[in-house]
């Protein structure tokens, strides 16, 4: 029998058609039935600050990290910015980075964790490398291949942001599938 994960995924684009939110729908369609893919708006995390950390942070932060504790694994939709990630993605990070109560471990503390992103000309190389060293603070386990950086994406999405390149939603399946196997390997 297949063992069921259960995936948090997120992307750095507020967008709503954005090509890198469509790689996340993408995902949901294309995963297996044994792995579910709960995709996570951050549009209403605040900026991270230290005075509202702890027990009464806010709702939308406490939703987040919720559906971080419970996911086996994440997948992180990354789009490029100045050569790097976005701030709306690291500012998720931040919160996602600390420790709750001197008890827990931060929310993705150790996870399996897969990146790909969609963007321009470089398709979102630089971004994604910067995302890998930043997960490395909380020792999150990215699988390495394949790996997904979708060239001049708006050839790959029509006009909502869905992915539509048959070349593109293979490599997402085969990389939804990758990350179930990587998760379950972890696991042992």
């Amino acid at each position: 029998m297949t063992e069921p994960i259960t995936v948090a995924a997120f992307a750095g684009s507020l967008r709503r058609k954005s090509h890198n939110r469509g790689l996340l729908r993408a995902a949901a369609e294309l995963a297996p039935d044994y792995m579910t893919i709960n995709i996570v708006d951050l549009a209403p995390i605040p900026l991270y600050n230290g005075e509202l950390d702890g027990p009464n942070r806010p709702a939308a932060v406490q939703e987040f990290l919720n559906r971080l504790n419970v996911a086996d694994a994440l997948l992180i939709a990354c789009p490029e910015y100045n050569y790097s990630v976005t701030g709306v993605l690291k500012n998720a990070l931040d919160w996602a980075s600390r420790q709750p109560t001197p008890d827990q471990p931060p929310s993705i503390q150790g996870k399996p964790a897969a990146i790909m992103g969609a963007g321009g000309r470089y398709g979102t190389v630089r971004a994604q490398q910067h995302l890998r060293y930043i997960l490395l603070h909380n020792d999150v386990k990215v699988l390495n291949k394949p790996e997904i950086m979708v060239v001049r994406s708006g050839d790959a999405a029509d006009s909502d942001g869905n992915i539509i390149d048959q070349t593109v939603r293979n490599q997402v399946e085969e990389l939804v599938h990758a990350l179930y196997k990587w998760t379950i390997q972890l696991r042992k």
